[in-house]
């Protein structure tokens, strides 16, 4: 097996002193740019910050209290969506040694926004060059590969300690706009409609959910991407669920951290973590005979 080291400002591991069965993964939070990726970039800073689930960490800042590690994208996603596979690229969005190994782009990688981030609707490319074999490689090779490493290893470790490893990736997303399935929804619960997590355990976040006072969807509009579906195993007890949040919860129209509606969340997030940390889905997986 490949062994990857963590570039120290690409991501972040933090273990609480008492873990529990639960990893918390914050792929698209990061707010540091690489100087090779301006070096690299035809747009402003300000473009590239467009892609960010903008301050989403701070809903996760009382993690440890729960006792969940989190493994947390340091890093920006304009250097690599990690939530994206390797091969979620669409052809004419790279050199053209590359385009072979990128030969069936779904709708989101045909915009522009496969496993590197190529393009916003209303700014074109946002790189000077199409992405060749080198920063493709460098991005995944620095970045990508070692976040799916590191959250690989934290899950088994979790599930080695426990017989079970919940992951519960967080994301932040605008407003669902009318006409999109799960419009008026503040809170989406993703499991790749039953694939990823355990049905008990996708109810008990669901519930959690609502006890935030607000609309609640599952799987509608987003079901969860490649980072549950890859690490989502929930017959060998590894359960793995998106949680998209809506950012005008807890954000200024600015883009901004609103304190008291932080805490707020922040504290809510921390009760589900300790909730769910509690769940013990193994009867899913072996069931006892009946006595």
């Amino acid at each position: 097996m490949l062994s990857h080291s963590i570039p120290p400002a690409a991501i972040a591991v933090n273990r609480p002193a008492a873990s529990g069965p639960v990893v918390v993964s914050i792929p698209h939070a990061g707010r540091i740019y690489p100087p090779e990726i301006l070096a690299a970039a035809r747009v402003d800073p300000a473009v590239l910050e467009r892609l960010e689930d903008s301050w989403c960490d701070l809903v996760a800042a009382r993690a440890d209290e729960a006792g969940a590690a989190v493994v947390q994208a340091i890093w920006a996603r304009a250097v690599a969506d990690l939530n994206r596979g390797e091969g979620q690229m669409a052809p004419g969005e790279v050199a053209m040694p590359l385009r072979a190994h990128f030969s069936a782009p779904g709708r989101k990688e045909r915009a522009g926004l496969g496993v590197v981030p190529t393009r916003l609707a209303d700014c074109g490319p946002l790189w000077k060059r199409p992405i060749d074999h080198a920063a493709l490689h460098w991005r995944l090779e620095s970045f990508h590969r070692p976040y799916h490493a590191a959250l690989a290893g934290e899950l088994s470790a979790a599930r080695d300690r426990f017989g079970h490893a919940i992951l519960l990736d967080l994301h932040s997303m605008p407003p669902i706009p009318p006409g999109l399935s799960g419009h008026g929804a503040r809170i989406v619960v993703g499991d790749r409609f039953g694939a990823t997590a355990g049905e008990a355990v996708v109810d008990r976040v669901m519930a959690l959910a609502g006890e935030l006072g607000v609309a609640v969807s599952r799987n509608q509009p987003y079901a969860g991407g490649h980072i549950v579906r890859t690490h989502g195993k929930p017959g060998q007890g590894v359960h793995a669920i998106q949680i998209e949040i809506d950012r005008s919860l807890y954000l200024t129209p600015h883009r901004l951290p609103d304190p008291a509606p932080v805490a707020r969340l922040a504290a809510w997030f921390s009760n589900l973590l300790q909730e769910v940390g509690a769940i013990r889905p193994e009867s899913e997986i072996f069931p006892q005979a009946a006595e």
